[in-house]
């Protein structure tokens, strides 16, 4: 892309991109484009993010260093008794695996992506907010195509989206109600449409202090949740400096401590380093078995550290690694909804923006278009145990917006959606990229593995006599027909001295654009 550009876009919908785009050809740098995106994203993405969830954003200004704004999810200041909270199981089920999540009032959090897009804006960005609400406000009046990943997406979660009336009556298909839309109809939104044109003009008051905190705590003290209006009012946006993580002559920026996701990946990139000393070979059966181990005992970690309350940066320190390492060598081998924005711009400013819902409670917020997370009801988020966790206190994430820094100056803002497959989506495209010096585009359309709880899942792709092997190494191997969403979704955009490239993830319905001068 040697062309004169404003910049290069990724993001995992074409609406959500073509916000991010038509904002850097209005004008507006990087924040402004991403901050754009996501209320767009929320509009088109509704399963994978809402105005009810949280998120996180790797910022790097032209000229400064980078920073993460933290604005995920909050537990709330006082806990109910679980007899009375309304909290129960679903399952989703992807086609080839379930996986169950819990839903309901009991399961939200307090949200942060209002309070968090508002901050960004006060901070980075250089358009008036209620324009970069447009983008969102048209496409929730005139309604959002579903594409077929979209349609996927809803079947999987079909037990969340139509568990109450409200949320039936937004997202069930017009002409057969008794599922949900499906490929080729029309999601309209007209009353989320209404709500971010009054954020535009009220602000985040509206949300954390206003109507919308009322509804939540009505509906909560009636419903059986925990949220009440002291917890909105109360919420703030936590500003921390990146996690920081050589790997072998590139660096990573990546979310810190006390989420998980940044912390765990470093953790395994720095594993790497010393099973491949001469780097990871690309797609052979040696290859991957390493990899999966790099899983498995990053799994372990992070079980070990929570168990121990011991989960800090101190996980990447040289003893523990070579404990780690020890464990490896001496054993034989046998065997959540989010999306992502990435955006850079001609100045030179980057931003990274991974966010959540969750899949979602369930429970509309009064008629305002609104679904409230179910942060509360993630498995991988409640590591004690459901009902266990700590009142105030910020959740922990996998999530993990990032920029990595090649040797050639070359600079690659990129995150992921997946639940728990986020860490092991980054940690093979940075390997990818950095070991096998595959393009970006090579990087994440190249196939992937996940390995959890003794289970190897392959992702199609591979060649057949690689998968046969990896069924003689690993007890148990689920070989997956073709690429699925299971594997995350890695958007990403780059900067380096032959100008900006970009790549959606095919997995996340990922669309990339570069944008003209």
């Amino acid at each position: 892309m040697n062309s004169p550009t404003r910049g290069a876009v990724a993001a995992g919908h074409p609406a959500t991109a073509e916000a991010a785009a038509q904002t850097l050809r209005d004008g507006g740098n990087a924040f402004d484009a991403v901050v754009a995106a996501h209320w767009c994203a929320c509009v088109a993405e509704p399963v994978l993010t809402s105005l009810g969830g949280g998120g996180f954003l790797l910022a790097r200004p032209a000229g400064s260093t980078s920073r993460v704004y933290d604005f995920f999810a909050h537990t709330p200041k006082h806990k109910q008794p679980p007899a009375d909270i309304d909290f129960h199981p679903i399952h989703a089920d992807f086609g080839t695996t379930l996986q169950e999540f819990h839903i309901g009032y009991g399961a939200a959090a307090t949200p942060g992506t209002v309070r968090g897009l508002f901050e960004i804006h006060r901070d980075l960005c250089t358009l008036p907010m209620p324009v970069l609400l447009e983008p969102a406000i048209d496409l929730a009046q005139r309604g959002v195509r579903i594409t077929a990943l979209q349609a996927y997406i809803f079947d999987v979660v079909k037990p969340i989206y139509l568990a109450t009336p409200g949320a039936a009556q937004q997202f069930a298909s017009r002409t057969q109600p008794e599922r949900l839309l499906g490929a080729g109809e029309t999601l309209y939104l007209p009353e989320l449409a209404e709500t971010l044109e009054a954020l535009g003009r009220e602000g985040e008051r509206l949300f954390y202090e206003g109507d919308i905190a009322a509804m939540v705590d009505t509906a909560c003290r009636s419903g059986g949740g925990h949220l009440r209006r002291e917890d909105f009012s109360a919420y703030r946006v936590n500003k921390r400096k990146p996690l920081v993580i050589g790997y072998r002559d590139a660096q990573l920026h990546i979310n810190p401590p006390p989420s998980s996701g940044g912390l765990l990946v470093g953790f395994a990139l720095k594993l790497l380093e010393r099973l491949a000393v001469d780097g990871l070979a690309a797609d052979t059966p040696g290859a991957i078995a390493t990899l999966a181990e790099t899983m498995q005992c990053t799994n372990e970690a992070r079980l070990e550290s929570i168990a121990s309350d011991s989960f800090d940066r101190e996980l990447l320190e040289p003893a523990y690694i070579e404990q780690y390492l020890r464990r490896i060598q001496g054993r034989a081998r046998a065997y959540r909804g989010t999306t992502h924005i990435s955006v850079v711009d001609a100045r030179g400013n980057l931003a990274a923006l991974t966010t959540s819902n969750g899949e979602g409670c369930g429970h509309m917020v009064g008629e305002t278009g609104i679904m409230l997370n179910n942060m509360l009801g993630e498995e991988d988020l409640n590591p004690h145990g459901f009902q266990c966790w700590p009142a105030n206190r910020r959740l922990t994430s996998m999530m993990a917006p990032g920029m990595l820094q090649l040797a050639d100056g070359t600079c690659i803002a990129l995150g992921s959606g997946g639940s728990n497959r986020i860490r092991s989506a980054i940690l093979q495209v940075v390997s990818a990229i950095v070991d096998s010096g595959l393009s970006l585009e090579a990087a994440i359309q190249r196939p992937r593995v996940h390995y959890e709880n003794g289970l190897l899942n392959v992702e199609g792709g591979f060649d057949g006599t690689v998968v046969s092997t990896l069924e003689t190494l690993f007890e148990q191997v689920k070989s997956w027909p073709d690429r699925n969403l299971f594997f995350g979704g890695v958007h990403a955009v780059a900067q380096g001295r032959s100008g900006f490239d970009c790549c959606g993830d095919p997995r996340r319905g990922g669309v990339a654009l570069s944008v003209p001068a």
